[in-house]
Order: C-alpha cells, then sequence, then structure tokens
C-alpha cells in the first residue's frame, strides 16, 4: 500500500495559511470516534494505520464508539474526543448554536439516511405521514432529512408526532408498529430494509449531507500538524476501502454485527471519491441553510451561510491531498 508523505506540502501550507496558530505541545494521546456509518473509521481502527504513524511521536491513540452524529458532536464539544466524525448538517447545526466546531475533512458522500415504513404500511406519499408518529434522532442527518422532506410536501415537524429515538431504537420501534415512520440511518436503515422488509418511503440524495471529520477552533489553532497527520491516516483508510470493496463489507459486517449483504448495500450507496472540503460542500450545506431557520433550530437571525464558511477548513486537507484551496473557499 503507498503511504502519503505530506510534510512538505503540509510545513508550507501552515506557513501560509495558518500564520496565526499557537501551536502547543503534541499531546500524549489524540482520542478520536468511530461508527458503523463513517466506514473510513472502521478502517483506519482495524488497521492500526493511526497507531503506526504517530508511533515515532511517542503518541497513544483511543477510540470511542459514537452511534450517531448527536453524540459524536457532544463528546467533541463535552472535551471526551479530538475529532468526530459527523454528518455535514449536523455540524453546521451546532456551530450555529454556539459550538466550536470546525469540519477539516469529508470522509464520504453517502445515502445514509431515506424515510421508512413498514412493508405492510398503507403510507404511500409524504403527505400520508400528516398526523402519524415518525422516529428520528435529534441533531442528526435522519432528522434534518426528515424536516426538508416534510417541507417538500407542505408540511412541518407539527404535522407530525416526532418521535426522538437513537438510531437502533428507531429501527425497533419501526419493526415493533410502535411508530408509523422512521428516518432511517445506515447500516441499521439497509438491515431494516434486508431483514424485515422495511420499504423506503421517500429518498432524496440530495437532503443527504456529507459524512466528515470534525475538531474543535482550539484543537484546529494548536494541533495543525497533527489534524494533517490524521488526515493523512483517514487517506490512507479512504483509498484501501475504495481498493478493497469486498474487504471493507466484511469488517463492516463484523464491526456492525450485520450480513455481509447489509454492509454491501450501505456501501453501494456511499461515495469516497471527493475527500477535500470545497465549494461543492459548501454549497450543498448552504442549500439546506432554510430548512434550519424555518425550524427555529438556531437562533432567529442567524446567517447559516456565514456559519458554514466559518465551518469548512480546507486547508489542511489541502495540504494532505495536495489540491490547491480556491480563494473563495479560504
Amino acid at each position: 500500500m503507498k503511504s502519503f508523505k505530506p510534510r512538505h506540502l503540509l510545513a508550507a501550507l501552515l506557513a501560509t495559511t495558518l500564520p496565526l496558530a499557537t501551536h502547543a505541545a503534541e499531546p500524549k494521546e489524540v482520542r478520536l470516534d468511530y461508527a458503523y456509518y463513517a466506514p473510513t473509521s472502521l478502517v483506519l481502527k482495524d488497521q492500526g494505520i493511526l497507531e503506526k504513524r504517530l508511533a515515532a511521536d511517542g503518541i497513544a491513540v483511543k477510540w470511542v464508539f459514537s452511534q450517531g452524529s448527536n453524540r459524536s458532536l457532544e463528546y467533541l464539544n463535552g472535551g471526551s474526543i479530538d475529532f468526530a466524525s459527523t454528518a455535514g448538517l449536523a455540524a453546521v447545526l451546532s456551530r450555529a448554536n454556539g459550538s466550536p466546531v470546525k469540519t477539516v475533512y469529508i470522509a464520504s458522500r453517502p445515502e445514509w439516511t431515506a424515510l421508512a415504513v413498514p412493508k405492510d404500511s398503507s403510507i404511500k406519499t409524504l403527505a400520508d405521514l400528516k398526523g402519524k408518529k415518525v422516529a428520528a434522532t435529534k441533531g442528526t442527518d435522519p432528522y434534518l432529512f426528515l424536516l426538508r422532506s416534510l417541507h417538500s410536501a407542505g408540511l412541518d415537524k407539527g404535522d407530525v408526532e416526532i418521535v426522538h429515538l437513537q438510531h437502533p431504537d428507531g429501527r425497533v420501534a419501526l419493526e415493533r408498529g410502535d411508530v408509523d415512520a422512521w428516518a432511517g440511518l445506515d447500516p441499521h436503515l439497509a438491515a431494516s430494509q434486508l431483514q424485515a422488509g422495511s420499504r423506503l418511503l421517500y429518498r432524496n440524495v440530495d437532503f443527504n449531507s456529507y459524512g466528515v471529520l470534525n475538531v474543535s477552533d482550539k484543537f484546529l489553532k494548536e494541533q495543525p500538524q497533527l489534524i494533517g497527520k490524521v488526515i493523512a491516516a483517514y487517506e490512507e483508510a479512504r483509498q484501501w476501502t475504495i481498493a478493497h470493496p469486498q474487504q471493507t463489507a466484511e469488517l463492516l459486517a463484523k464491526e456492525a454485527k450485520l450480513p455481509l449483504e447489509v454492509a454491501k448495500l450501505q456501501l453501494s450507496r456511499t461515495d469516497f471519491s471527493n475527500p477535500q472540503p470545497g465549494a461543492e460542500h459548501v454549497a450543498a450545506l448552504k442549500a439546506a441553510a432554510p430548512i434550519l431557520l424555518d425550524e427555529q433550530l438556531v437562533r432567529p437571525g442567524t446567517d447559516v451561510a456565514a456559519v458554514v464558511d466559518q465551518l469548512i477548513s480546507p486547508q489542511l486537507a489541502a495540504g494532505v491531498i495536495g489540491q490547491p484551496v480556491a480563494k473563495a473557499e479560504q
């Protein structure tokens, strides 16, 4: 496997794009989350890629499991992890509400969420959800997907009864008949489709935001070199994932305790090809801004577009991947 050695690019970039950084001594331990909705995090952890890269620096690696973006951001904002794997729009929401979150890398472009109903449900359209119970995990991509989907049908969250459950519990509630629909997240969604026959009521890849890697403002300022090393490790894991789809599916199935066909379904709707934060990602997140205001998920008057600009920090990924950063994105 080819190893990434972007030290010269990263050093030059830090000198020119982060002149105000207050570098601190490297920590003795770096803490990252891993999640079933973030397959490259599983590869990174399973192969010990980061551990090998940081061994010479005497830095240990600690892994923390995340069930969803809300938990991941809680861990990051609470100081128990340094790197958080989340949906892009969840990171926007977190920053808009005052959390010092920075997105430094794009892990994937998944279609990981859709609205599901039981296989024998009489619900056929989004309009049929009016007055129904819908399970969702607040502060995550599926929750925001649900709100955007409702809006596209002329409804809002007041037209349904949202039952706030973590992703695995939402699946259970759907299959037990405790709710009428569920804003699901892979791999739980794929598993429910294949194992329980759950039907996808509504899909829209444009309402799925990117899988991103986040750090805090403080960590970005103090540890740019370390962040660059973590991004380089993620790049190694990403390229391995692309080159080894069968092994990646087997790993996901093993870690999430799922049948192999479920893992393959999840991975079949995940694109790993565009890891550097850029104009495409900014535009997609800005397109979702109105829902945050319309549903009063952020303070009235919040400039969500400006929040997106503050959130996305592409320079370190550019140093690793070797692509220039456009002026408008800096």
